[in-house]
C-alpha cells in the first residue's frame, strides 16, 4: 500500500503530465517562401549556392529567421510548366508566399501575351486559393522582338499585380541587364557576380511581407 507521500507525488506528476500535453505545441517549423521561376533564378551556369535565391537564404537566416526559400525553379521553365507543377509544389511546401518569376520563356518563343497572361492568372489564382501572398517578377525581352509584341508583354507583369492587388518587382534584372560585365555572354542570364544586386532588388520588395 502506497503512502500518502508517495500518492501526493504520483498525482502531481500525473497533473504536470496531462497540463504538458494541454498546452499548445509551440511551432518550431519556419514559414516558408516557395520561388517558382526559370533559369533567372536556377543560378543558370554557376554553383547553386551563387544563385541569388541561396544569397536570399542566408538573408532571411540573418535578418528574417522564421522564414526559410524553397527553390522550385528549373532552367527552361515555361509559365505552362509551371502552372502543371505549381498544384504539387503547394501541396507539398504549404507556403506562405509564392514568388513567380517566369514567362520570360514564353517570351523568347514568341508565345501569344495573352496566354502568358492567362497561364500565370491561374498559377496566381492557384497560389491564393492556397492562402499564399503572391510576389510577381516582371522580366523583359531583348530590343529585337518588335515594339508591338514587347509592349503587349511587358505590360503582363503590371497589369497582373493592379488586379490582383499582388507586390510587383517590375524587372529583376534591374541594375544588371544593361551592364554587360554583369550578363553572361549570350546577353540573357545574369552573371554570378550579378546575383547580390538581384537579391538586393528582390529584398526591396519582398522584405515587408516577412514582418
Amino acid at each position: 500500500m502506497k503512502k500518502p507521500s508517495q500518492t501526493r507525488w504520483l498525482a502531481s506528476c500525473l497533473f504536470l503530465a496531462l497540463l504538458l500535453f494541454s498546452l499548445p505545441a509551440a511551432s518550431s517549423e519556419k514559414k516558408t517562401l516557395l520561388i517558382v521561376g526559370d533559369s533567372l533564378s536556377a543560378a543558370y551556369n554557376m554553383p547553386q549556392d551563387s544563385g541569388w535565391v541561396s544569397l536570399l537564404q542566408q538573408r532571411l537566416e540573418e535578418k528574417a529567421s522564421g522564414w526559410r526559400a524553397v527553390n522550385a525553379s528549373i532552367s527552361g521553365e515555361t509559365t505552362t510548366g509551371g502552372l502543371t507543377r505549381l498544384p504539387d509544389l503547394l501541396r507539398q511546401y504549404q507556403p506562405e508566399i509564392v514568388l513567380l518569376e517566369l514567362g520570360g520563356n514564353d517570351g523568347l518563343r514568341g508565345q501569344p501575351p495573352a496566354r502568358i497572361q492567362n497561364n500565370l492568372q491561374q498559377m496566381i489564382n492557384l497560389s491564393q486559393e492556397a492562402d499564399a501572398q503572391v510576389v510577381l517578377a516582371g522580366v523583359f525581352l531583348p530590343p529585337n522582338y518588335g515594339r508591338r509584341y514587347l509592349e503587349q508583354f511587358e505590360a503582363i507583369f503590371p497589369s497582373l499585380a493592379e488586379e490582383n492587388q499582388l507586390t510587383l518587382i517590375p524587372f529583376i534584372l534591374e541594375g544588371v541587364a544593361e551592364q554587360a560585365e554583369l550578363m553572361q555572354e549570350d546577353g540573357i542570364h545574369p552573371t554570378a557576380e550579378a546575383q547580390n544586386r538581384i537579391l538586393d532588388t528582390v529584398w526591396l520588395e519582398l522584405q515587408p511581407l516577412l514582418n
